[in-house]
């Protein structure tokens, strides 16, 4: 666990100042900085899409009496790309939009689902249903 702080707090930031002052030299400071806004603004707006498109299927389900599951798995995987598109950086708005674009967002979310069926069955986690 802390490996992996370590790597989210100080190689993802590395890595992506690494890019930045490398495409900085290539097209430009000003264009790097408009690059990682323009990214930015329309990651925030497909994030806000697909949210909105997945709170319509929680409430279709919701009111068809079925469990959204699905959807609410999806719901936390946009959650998780708006986090990275607003975090500055072209690594993290890749990983961002990645996850906002349904089938990359699907393999991620068969990834989670057998991650949580593992932690379920060997005890890691317990899930209690209220009836």
């Amino acid at each position: 666990m802390l490996f992996r702080l370590f790597l989210c707090f100080t190689l993802i930031p590395v890595a992506e100042l690494y890019i930045l002052i490398h495409l900085g030299g290539i097209i430009g400071g000003l264009n790097t900085v408009i690059l990682v806004i323009v990214t930015g603004f329309i990651g925030a707006y497909l994030a806000r899409m697909e949210g909105l498109n997945t709170m319509i299927k929680v409430r279709q389900n919701l009111n068809q009496g079925r469990m959204p599951a699905e959807e609410l798995l999806d719901a936390f995987i946009i959650l998780i790309a708006g986090l990275l598109l607003i975090t500055p950086g072209l690594l993290t708005d890749t990983a961002g939009l990645l996850l906002l674009w349904p089938p990359t967002r699907n393999t991620f979310k068969r990834y989670l689902r057998k991650k949580i069926d593992d932690m379920t069955a060997n005890g890691s986690i317990n899930i209690t249903r209220f009836h």
